[in-house]
Formats: structure tokens, C-alpha cells, sequence
């Protein structure tokens, strides 16, 4: 199974031929790397280095943050399980941020789905440094969309409304060292949204399984490269011209940190065939409906 490395800058030197790569691996593997994005290593680094300080805090420090109904805030080891079939919990504790908004923001006194005021530690800089990498990875999955736009033979402007303001997912990560019988890092699973983002540190863990196979393949890593994969909810958008790859994480030799960003859509975006992708295999469904039926199974 072939996972490409794309390079970023194409998107504006070449835009059809990066497009035409992209559904390539779309279509394929579901999985892609991305260099030369123009999110900088300083700012991913200082990321890195606020998860570092989140995850050091007091368990009782972090239980103050819980994550809560509007998915924000700390997730505990054992608080998930991806592969519920399985039986295992996952080893792994996460933080969890969205769309930033202030407590009387109109769209959440609406109780508009999935809209809600981030959960912050009390550490310097740690907010201000995730809102900004979050604004900086929401424009790159704006400018990714618009390739997927092309490739979809649509207007490269056609995902733009459904994600100005999206459901989108920061989350820090971190697993520790384990063996193969300690269980998983993080179960066999398929992502909820249109498109992950995943950043690491090198630490190996990351598994793919080519749909129909039963092998698992190590994702290759390239440094400074993001690991961009295929969600189930662009998926089901492309009419499954798109495919959403299992993958997994294994108990890494040493702690692992990772750093993902989830780009769903708008709450209201309507998630339907798009034009010239046949006959719809799956009715209409809004943005928020999809994301919530997802995090149920995850959660129970």
C-alpha cells in the first residue's frame, strides 16, 4: 500500500496536478503525507512542549478540566475505547480543544451542537499557543479542502461555507511506553470527520490496514511532515469515492506525543452526495448529527 509525500507548495504552483495526487491517494491508500505545509517547527515545537507541561500536571490538576459534553478538555487514560469490539481500552490521555468562542457568543447561548468555551489549564502560554496553532491548521485544511474540491471535479471554492467555522478537534496526545501485551496504544478505528491532521514525534506506533486485508503496515515517518488521512464523514460525502482507513496505534518502545487536528465540518454543514458521484449510497445528514453519532459510540 503506498503512502505518497505530497508537497504543499503545489497546491499553488501546480493546483490540478497536487489535486489529481491527492484523490489519488484518496482513492487509495486513504492515507497521505504533506511537506512543506508552511506551519512552522517553532510553533509545532512550543505545542509539543505545552502538551509536555499539560500531561506533567497533578491527576486532581487535570480532573478539573474533565472533558465534558462539547468534547473539551482532558481525556484519561482508559476514558476511551476506539475498538469497542475488542474489549480493550485504549492507553493513552488527551486534550481536547475546538473553535474558539467566548461565553456569550450567540452561537452558543443558541445551544447551537458542538459549540461550547474551551477548558484551559492553568499554565503559561498554553492557551494562547493552541488557539494559534489551531487557526494556522484550519487554514491549511481550507486550502487541502479546495484540492479535494478539484479532485471531486467541483469549484475549489465549494467546501468553503460548511467550513469556516467548523466542529474541528485540537488534541494533544500522549502514550506511554508499553509491549505488545499491555494492550493498545489506541484501538483499530476510522476517523468521524472530513480530515486528520496528525503531527508526531517520531516515535513509532501508527498503524494502517489496506481495507480488505489483514495486515497492518508502520506509516512511514518523514519529519516535519503532517500525516493526513481520509475521514469517515468525507467519505460518506464523496459517495465512498473517498476511502477512511483503519489504523491504529500500537504501545510505543518509549512515551509517544502526538498532536491531531480533526477538521469536521460546520454544525449545520449538510453532509449529502456531492454532484457527479452517482447514485447516493446514505441519506442527508448535518455536520453535527454525523459527529455525534461517532463520539456515542466512543464515549457510550
Amino acid at each position: 500500500m503506498e503512502i505518497p509525500l505530497l508537497d504543499a507548495q503545489r497546491m499553488a504552483q501546480d493546483p490540478d496536478g497536487f489535486a489529481t495526487d491527492l484523490g489519488r491517494a484518496a482513492r487509495g491508500s486513504g492515507f497521505f503525507l504533506l511537506e512543506n505545509h508552511g506551519v512552522s517547527a517553532d510553533l509545532i515545537a512550543q505545542v509539543l512542549a505545552q502538551g509536555d507541561a499539560f500531561f506533567a500536571l497533578p491527576e486532581a490538576e487535570k480532573a478539573r478540566i474533565a472533558i465534558d459534553a462539547g468534547n473539551r478538555g482532558w481525556a484519561w487514560e482508559g476514558s476511551e475505547k476506539l475498538d469497542p469490539e475488542s474489549g480493550q481500552v485504549d492507553r493513552k490521555e488527551a486534550f481536547n480543544m475546538g473553535l474558539n468562542l467566548a461565553a456569550d457568543d450567540p452561537r452558543i447561548l443558541a445551544g447551537e451542537p458542538f459549540r461550547g468555551v474551551n477548558r484551559w489549564p492553568d499554565l503559561p502560554g498554553f492557551a494562547e499557543t493552541l488557539r494559534q496553532y489551531f487557526e494556522a491548521v484550519h487554514g491549511l485544511g481550507q486550502r487541502v479542502m479546495q484540492a479535494v474540491a478539484r479532485d471531486l471535479g467541483l469549484p475549489p471554492g465549494h467546501f468553503e461555507k460548511s467550513f469556516d467555522a467548523p466542529m474541528a478537534t485540537l488534541r494533544l496526545l500522549s502514550y506511554p511506553a508499553g509491549s505488545a501485551t499491555d494492550g493498545i496504544g489506541a484501538g483499530a478505528h476510522t476517523d468521524y470527520g472530513a480530515l486528520t491532521f496528525l503531527l508526531t514525534d517520531g516515535v513509532p506506533g501508527l498503524q494502517v490496514q489496506p481495507r480488505g486485508q489483514s495486515d497492518w503496515i508502520d506509516v512511514p515517518d518523514v519529519p516535519g511532515a503532517y500525516i493526513i488521512n481520509i475521514g469517515d464523514c468525507l467519505m460518506r460525502w464523496s459517495n465512498d469515492t473517498y476511502v477512511s482507513t483503519p489504523h491504529r496505534v500500537l504501545p510505543p518502545p518509549r512515551q509517544r506525543r502526538s498532536i491531531a487536528f480533526f477538521l469536521d465540518p460546520n454544525p449545520e454543514a449538510e453532509v449529502a452526495c456531492l454532484p457527479g458521484l452517482g447514485e447516493a449510497k446514505y441519506a442527508p445528514i448535518s455536520g453535527a448529527e454525523y459527529l455525534r453519532s461517532r463520539l456515542e459510540a466512543t464515549y457510550g
